[in-house]
């Protein structure tokens, strides 16, 4: 093996390649964070007329340009997986406690020796052969096997131990126990389990950088369906000496993860052979987190994603990159056949295309129990990826339909919207005045009038779609506390993570409407989205056909009169703000009036532009009697209120780092 050449990738990314000749046949090696590929390599044609890149030789699918998606796919499990390895641990150790206290008074009762005069496990997280019994699925550090006769431990074979022994179990996680003749055993022990499913693994890069940066892995499976990509994955796992940790499958990943329901109702007879419902101490081979990243829609996958993922909390990872269907008005049966919603056509189809994605996944869940709740979701480049915590709770999905709407859009005329939910989730107080519950009930229909009552042009139904929150600030938060620890050498976009991530918390933070009643727990299973879309000043502009307020102007108009304003993460230039859109037109009517005068002849009579700036009203003689209280405001176009004050220097959107970017073609296995 030799290295012929190497080559640094855009600024965007920190990937390294050189070609390498393996076994007599040439590979192009990709390095990327911890994780390295061997793609086999064709050279360009002598003859060729234009020089390509590398990457447009390769024979197996691989994307420099999404390295974005797995640099914050490998922080994002990180954040949650560290909570829930946490969450494991402390359960485990309540447990031993529980038992030393039981075999102390067990101890006493008997006459035999008290526990503290025996040699006991001294690890936190360790199970007993007692706790391994009777272990529920949150403790899943089971003991390794034990090797009786010689006091040692076969541990290099099993799941999440490295060959060499080194960088699965805790420090220290060794002890000794004496038996009743007096003989001494060496127990060796793992930490909690914590599984991956790497469900289209292409070339196993994700796979890879999974195992080998995240501490806490114990086993990821990756899978893919043609043959040429395993054989590939598996070349890339010996590749990286990390044979122990990554088990290679071949077939269809929706059979695969419909498999796990089988080996679930197996272990549940095998615990319950009476018929039994599953009981707290059932363990689950599903896996903790599953990552869907195909080339295309993720929607086929969804049904069995749900069922192969833990029904406790665990975590999907959802990758579409179909934004001509999901973004884009051209075709609305497919999006609705694909995500059960219809797309709309505006600026701000990005955001709905999130919501559209997230009501596919939330009704499938639903259909099983399950409740979704979005960590983390963001449209970038040309594709979205969502991040959502699955959890069984046949209570919680009663909301869904309160967080589920239609949206009335106005997309021909000047671009407002009004939205519908499907159902009302009504917070009422109880007969005794002491507390307050949710009502589920039917809503009023319909919201909107068939035309727009701003500009009088036709609207459009959009959805449905989901209406909750998109991103959870707590998560968002846990990611950017750890990114100052990531590497950059490992971690090449660390500067665009924090950009995104620090406007997707920014436009989170919105103040929601003041609800009279008192809170109660439900509020975070109800929570609805109430300024569920972004605009920009372009679009206000070219509705009412003058120039273009710059963003400083009209952030600081609405500032001025009370509301709050910030961005978007899917959009440079974007606007979110709780202004209605009442106000927002008679700040552009302003805007014109002061800044930027248009010529009232040129305005052609009956369009939207005409109504929004009551010329019809003008030529009629008449004064406006339905705007009166907003027709008052009085308007300052202060820059300096407008400024971005959040934190400076940040790279919030993606410039594109070479030509032709985007998607590239479909491997040719496919």
């Amino acid at each position: 093996m030799g290295s012929k050449s190497k080559s640094k990738a855009t600024d965007s990314t920190s990937v390294e390649t050189h070609k390498i000749t393996l076994n007599g046949e040439d590979f192009t090696e990709v390095k990327e964070g911890l994780g390295r590929i061997l793609t086999p390599f064709s050279a360009p044609k002598a003859d060729a007329k234009d020089s390509k890149n590398d990457e447009e030789y390769q024979k197996v699918f691989y994307n420099p340009i999404q390295q974005f998606n797995r640099d914050l796919t490998v922080l994002a499990i990180k954040a949650y997986g560290e909570e829930v390895v946490a969450r494991r641990r402390a359960a485990s150790e309540r447990r031993i406690n529980n038992n030393k206290k039981k075999r102390k008074r067990d101890d006493a009762e008997d006459g035999r020796p008290l526990k503290h005069e025996r040699s006991e496990p001294a690890v936190a997280g360790a199970s007993t052969e007692t706790d391994q019994a009777n272990g529920s699925p949150m403790d899943i550090s089971e003991p390794v096997k034990e090797q009786e006769a010689s006091g040692s431990l076969k541990s290099a074979d099993q799941p999440g131990q490295s060959a060499d022994g080194s960088g699965s179990t805790e420090p220290g996680a060794q002890s000794t126990e004496t038996k009743e003749g007096g003989e001494q055993r060496e127990r060796k022990l793992q930490p909690p389990k914590f599984t991956i499913l790497d469900a289209l693994s292409a070339t196993g890069l994700r796979a890879l950088r999974y195992v080998q940066e995240l501490p806490f892995v114990t086993s990821v499976t990756a899978n893919d369906l043609t043959p040429a990509a395993v054989e590939a994955i598996k070349r890339n796992v010996e590749h990286n000496g990390v044979e122990s940790k990554v088990r290679v499958t071949q077939g269809d990943a929706r059979a695969h993860m419909y498999s796990l329901i089988a080996e679930q109702l197996t272990l549940e007879h095998e615990k319950n052979p009476r018929g039994y419902r599953k009981g707290p101490n059932t363990p689950s081979g599903k896996y903790d987190v599953i990552d869907l990243d195909p080339y295309g829609t993720a929607a086929t996958f969804f049904d069995a994603a749900v069922h192969a993922v833990r029904d406790d909390g665990g975590m999907l990872c959802v990758t579409c990159t179909d934004s001509g269907v999901w973004a884009s008005h051209g075709y609305p049966e497919k999006a609705f056949a694909l995500y059960g919603g219809v797309p709309v056509k505006g600026f701000h189809s990005h955001e709905v295309g999130l919501r559209l994605v997230l009501n596919g996944l939330a009704t499938t869940a639903a259909k099983h129990g399950l409740t979704i709740e979005p960590l983390l979701s963001l449209s970038i480049d040309y594709y979205l990826r969502v991040f959502v915590r699955l959890t069984k709770s046949p209570a919680s999905v009663k909301y869904l339909a309160g967080k589920t709407m239609v949206v009335y859009s106005c997309d021909q005329g000047c671009g407002a919207w009004e939205t519908q939910l499907l159902v009302r989730n009504k917070k009422v107080q109880n007969s005794k005045g002491s507390g307050v519950f949710y009502k589920h009930g039917l809503s009023q229909a319909p919201s909107a009038d068939q035309h727009c009552k701003h500009c009088g042009t036709k609207t459009h139904l959009a959805g449905p779609m989901y209406a909750g929150p998109l991103h959870s600030t707590e998560f968002i938060q846990r990611i950017l506390a750890d990114l100052p620890n990531a590497s950059k050498d490992v971690y090449g976009t660390t500067a665009r993570i924090e950009g995104m991530l620090q406007t997707a918390l920014e436009e989170s933070a919105l103040p929601p409407p003041q609800d009279n009643l008192a809170a109660c727990k439900e509020d975070e299973l109800a929570a609805l989205e109430p300024y569920p879309f972004y605009l920009h000043p372009t679009m206000l502009a070219g509705a009412i056909h003058c120039s273009c307020p710059d963003e400083e102007s009209l952030r600081g108009a609405l500032r001025g009169l009370g509301y709050e304003v910030t961005r978007s993460h899917c959009k440079p230039g974007s606007i979110k703000t709780n202004a209605p859109w009442e106000v927002i037109w008679h700040v552009m009517r302003e805007w014109i009036r002061q800044k930027a005068p248009v010529k009232k002849e040129n305005i052609k009579e009956g369009s939207a532009a005409y109504r929004l700036l009551r010329l019809d009203q003008e030529s009629a003689g008449e004064k406006d009697s339905t705007d009166n209280e907003v027709d008052k405001l009085e308007v300052v176009f202060n820059q300096a209120l407008g400024k971005d004050k959040s934190k400076k220097g940040l790279v919030r959107y993606q410039v594109n780092p070479k030509e032709n970017w985007g998607p590239l073609s479909r491997a040719k296995g496919h």
